[in-house]
């Protein structure tokens, strides 16, 4: 029954090996029974069903758990309550640690009830403290771990907690020695609990959005048992060395890697992208912190590793060669319990006076107000880390507004609002804007400089608006980007100053000013009062970021395309949100700002489907008839009066459909989504659009389609970014919409093959 001398099975309540090597069963051994191991992913919602993960473990398989989805429920009636004593015993590798949220841990194992004080749980606290917890006598009472024996991430460690209820102690061992005592009155007696048994979820965790219960446990987990009596500590260590001997007397060595989501699991869900940047799974939102260095792209995201939420924020970090080949690379920057408990939230990177990589970021701490504080991380270059996996922290942030760093040279009192910092270098010195507000003055980017990066002297605010007369910019400004303006590649002495509203009634897009950057003052002077979007997509086109390329001088900027699901479905799916393919910005002959897909998207093509010139709508269409496909470049010049439409992701019977629009005689251009799906579950609706007048220009679209992702730009001028998600898997075809007459001056269909190898 069991695989341990030390355990005897009069004493088992029950134990799982998890030896199993596929599917959803994992049989318990005192019943003998199979529990079914709950995982998003064997739903097959979008793409075929998947088992849990297992993993090589302790002499033999692991069950990996994915943080959010990965539970055993053991129905109540199926179990015997403990009685003097008890004892769980487990081994453990945790991927990541948990927020935590409502100061429930993520749990390993429990049936408990917390607020009727009942029960028991094991679990890890925020940064690797670990607990048992108990119902006593009516009373909730906890046990810690000592300071110096936290659960370490991504290490197989054993854990092993007692209760002995007859001479009043509960005990915790890792790896066989003591981690915590804890003396509760003789003769305690352990609450029964009515709860189902549960491993790898909290039984009463918290809410997230309606569909994500919290504190579950990321990992791999191995040799569960639990005991109706408590081991003495000799047990514990024969317990600890039987595990030992058999991975032959060392525990198996595991890697970062290991523990990152393989990116195959959603390969064929078939609408998400595929030559986007996108995390390995789980949740990304706005990319940041671009740069090239030594050959290599680098660029970072916000990415909750533990499920497709928002929730306790990591920097993600991915490289490339080319911009559009990309490998996945462990996360750069994880949450620490002294520096950024809450949270790494976005920011930006430059270069010291040595000329390695820097990262800004935005610390989050609860315990500050406000809680947000900017911190700095270092590279090791030259160290054997070619890819710049490690990064050291700087042990306190370099500027807080608790501290008064901002309040100086700033008329008017800063709200509460203090993030992403955007750093770079000029003249000897180093620049920083930090996204803010001002107290009845609206949004704002605070300005800073620096001799060394360490010691910031603050220079007032860049820019301001007037929020009176622009309510959606909001209340304050979050991720400004300087850029400068390049016509033909030479310089025009103009930027683009481009910010994110934030607050009550703003707008959640990307605005823009053109105008001139004064180096001396630290300030922004708009050639135009009013801002501008550079984006219709209604929140499709957010998170900006930017970096001058010193390949080739461009300014380039980085977005996340928000992907508009219910929580319902970003569960089943285990994916959440994708970048936006990077655009270069330039300054026109008419002044105003260029946006383009960055010219290396030509290196995702793999076919071309067609390539025509010089016909009409009509014999365009009889040769897009044999076009099918759901990751495609395409490009249309089309003359054509009226209003004229490219639908994408179209049913044969038209009966799903995406159209992308231009309106000559009211001056606008669209994506109008109306029957974009006929899925009730879905919320892609409605019509995205915006002013922009031809005149006597032909149209000029350009497309890119990457599954449920569509990128649409009109004469380089314009763009709009959405998202479609067909219910039909025939709705893959291509048609034009033109009144008679319309001229297809060329009309070319590329098959574009993936980011990632």
């Amino acid at each position: 029954m069991t695989t341990s001398s030390t355990l005897q099975a009069a004493d088992m309540i029950a134990a799982w090996t998890f030896d199993e090597t596929e599917g959803n069963l994992t049989r318990e051994l005192v019943s003998g029974e199979r529990d079914t191991i709950e995982f998003a992913l064997s739903k097959g919602r979008y793409q075929p069903a998947q088992a849990p993960r297992r993993k090589p473990g302790i002499g033999g398989q692991a069950l990996v758990f994915d943080g959010y989805s990965t539970y055993i429920r053991r129905p109540a009636a199926k179990l015997r309550q403990p009685h003097g004593g008890l004892t769980i015993a487990v081994w453990v590798a945790p991927g990541l640690y948990d927020l935590c949220a409502e100061g429930r841990p993520s749990t390993i194992v429990n049936r408990h009830d917390r607020e009727r004080a009942e029960g028991y749980l094991l679990g890890i606290g925020r940064h690797g403290a670990w607990t048992l917890q108990l119902g006593l006598g009516g009373v909730w009472t906890e046990l810690w771990s000592d300071a110096a024996s936290g659960v370490p991430l991504q290490v197989w460690s054993h854990l092993a907690a007692t209760f002995d209820g007859e001479a009043g102690r509960m005990r915790l061992y890792l790896n066989g020695e003591p981690a915590g005592e804890r003396d509760v009155p003789a003769g305690s007696v352990l609450s029964q609990s009515a709860a189902d048994l549960m491993i790898g979820r909290n039984n009463q965790g918290a809410m997230l959005a309606e569909a994500f219960v919290m504190n579950h446990f990321d990992g791999r987990m191995d040799e569960l048992s639990l005991l109706d009596r408590a081991l003495s500590a000799e047990e514990v260590r024969a317990l600890y060395r039987e595990g030992l001997a058999r991975c032959g007397g060392a525990v198996p060595a595991l890697s970062p890697e290991d523990f990152m989501l393989p990116r195959g699991m959603f390969a064929r869900d078939r609408h998400r992208p595929q030559y986007h940047v996108t995390t390995p799974g789980h949740w990304m939102n706005e990319p940041h912190a671009p740069f090239y260095y030594e050959g290599r792209y680098h660029l970072f995201y916000q990415y909750n590793p533990k499920g497709p939420f928002f929730h306790y924020l990591h920097w993600g970090h991915a490289v490339s060669e080319d911009l559009v080949h990309w490998r996945d690379l462990p996360p750069a920057l994880r949450p620490e319990p002294d520096i950024d408990p809450d949270g790494v939230w976005s920011g930006s990177a430059t270069f010291d006076a040595a000329g390695k990589p820097v990262l800004f970021y935005t610390a989050g701490n609860n315990a500050h107000r406000p809680n947000q504080q900017i911190g700095l991380a270092r590279s090791h270059p030259g160290e054997g880390d070619p890819d710049l996996v490690r990064w050291t922290k700087r042990p306190a942030p370099v500027l807080a507004l608790d501290r008064g760093d901002a309040v100086e040279a700033v008329d008017g009192m800063p709200l509460d609002e203090f993030r992403d910092p955007y750093v770079w270098q000029e003249a000897g010195r180093w620049v920083m804007l930090v996204g803010a507000g001002l107290e009845a003055r609206g949004g704002t980017a605070l300005a800073y400089v620096s001799d060394d990066l360490e010691n910031w002297t603050p220079r007032g605010p860049f820019f301001e608006s007037d929020p009176q007369k622009y309510p959606f910019l909001g209340t304050a400004w979050e991720l400004p980007v300087l850029l400068p303006l390049r016509r033909d590649g030479e310089e025009t002495g103009k930027h683009v100053f481009i910010v994110s509203p934030w607050g009550p009634g703003a707008r959640s897009d990307i605005y823009y000013w053109i105008g001139r950057y004064d180096a001396e003052r630290i300030r922004f002077e708009p050639d135009h009062e009013e801002p501008r979007l550079i984006d219709y997509g209604d929140f499709h086109f957010t998170g900006p970021s930017g970096m001058v390329d010193p390949r080739t001088g461009r300014s380039l900027l980085f977005t996340i395309a928000q992907g508009e699901r219910s929580p319902e479905i970003d569960y089943d799916c285990g994916w959440s949100h994708g970048a936006g393919m990077p655009v270069s910005l330039s300054l026109l002959d008419d002044g105003t700002l260029g946006v383009e897909p960055i010219e290396e998207t030509a290196l995702l093509r793999e076919e071309t489907l067609l390539d025509i010139r010089q016909t009409t709508a009509a014999e365009a269409n009889r040769l897009l008839a044999n076009i099918r496909g759901d990751m495609l470049e395409i490009e249309l010049t089309l003359r054509a009066a009226g209003r004229s439409a490219l639908a994408v992701r179209r049913s044969p019977d038209g009966a799903e459909e995406t159209l992308l629009y231009c309106d000559r005689d009211s001056g606008e251009i669209g994506a109008d989504r109306t029957r974009s799906t006929l899925d009730p579950d879905e919320r892609t609706r409605g019509i995205q659009s915006g002013p922009l007048a031809l005149g006597e220009e032909p149209l000029r679209l350009r497309v890119l389609l990457d599954r449920s992702l569509i990128e649409a730009y009109f004469n380089g001028r314009q763009s709009v970014t959405t998202r479609t998600y067909p219910s039909r898997t025939d709705a893959d075809r291509l048609l034009l919409y033109a009144e008679d007459g319309a001229v297809v001056d060329r009309l070319t269909v590329w098959r574009l093959g993936g980011a990632y190898s």
